[in-house]
C-alpha cells in the first residue's frame, strides 16, 4: 500500500500519484477496485485533504482512476484505453533529462540500465 516519505524531496501528492500507480502495477490494486476516498485517504496517510484531491484529479486526467459521483473512485481498466502518446513524449524528454544528468554525474549506461531493470523487478516484471 501506498507510503509518503514525509523527508523526501518528493512533493506529497505526486508521492501519492507515483505509489497507487505502483500498486496497480504490482496487482495490489486491480481493475474496478474502489479506492479510499480523499476523507478516507487523508486520515490513513497523516495527510491534508486537499493534497489527497489533488493527487486524485492527476490521477483521473492521466485515466488511471475514474469517479463515479455518489459510488467512489475506482481503478480504470487501463487495458480499453489507447496509448496516451502525448504522456509518453513528457516522459521520454523528463527521461532524457535524467540520462544527462546521471552523464554528468558519472553514472555509466550500464549503471543506468540496471536502475531500469531493478526498477522493473521491483515491479514484478511488467517491462518488455
Amino acid at each position: 500500500m501506498v507510503t509518503i516519505n514525509k523527508s523526501g524531496n518528493k512533493a506529497y501528492y505526486e508521492q501519492l500519484v507515483l505509489g497507487i500507480k505502483e500498486d496497480i502495477l504490482q496487482g495490489i490494486l486491480q481493475p474496478g477496485d474502489r479506492i479510499p476516498s480523499v476523507r478516507e485517504m487523508a486520515k490513513q496517510l497523516l495527510m491534508n485533504p486537499n493534497t489527497v484531491s489533488k493527487a486524485y484529479k492527476v490521477l483521473e486526467a492521466e485515466q488511471v482512476l475514474v469517479t463515479v459521483k455518489g459510488k467512489g473512485t475506482f481503478v480504470r481498466d487501463s487495458g480499453t484505453l489507447p496509448r496516451n502518446e502525448m504522456r509518453i513524449q513528457q516522459l521520454r524528454e523528463q527521461f532524457d533529462d535524467l540520462v544527462v544528468e546521471a552523464r554528468h554525474l558519472q553514472v555509466t549506461s550500464q549503471e543506468i540500465i540496471d536502475w531500469v531493470q531493478a526498477s522493473e523487478e521491483k515491479l514484478g516484471g511488467h517491462g518488455e
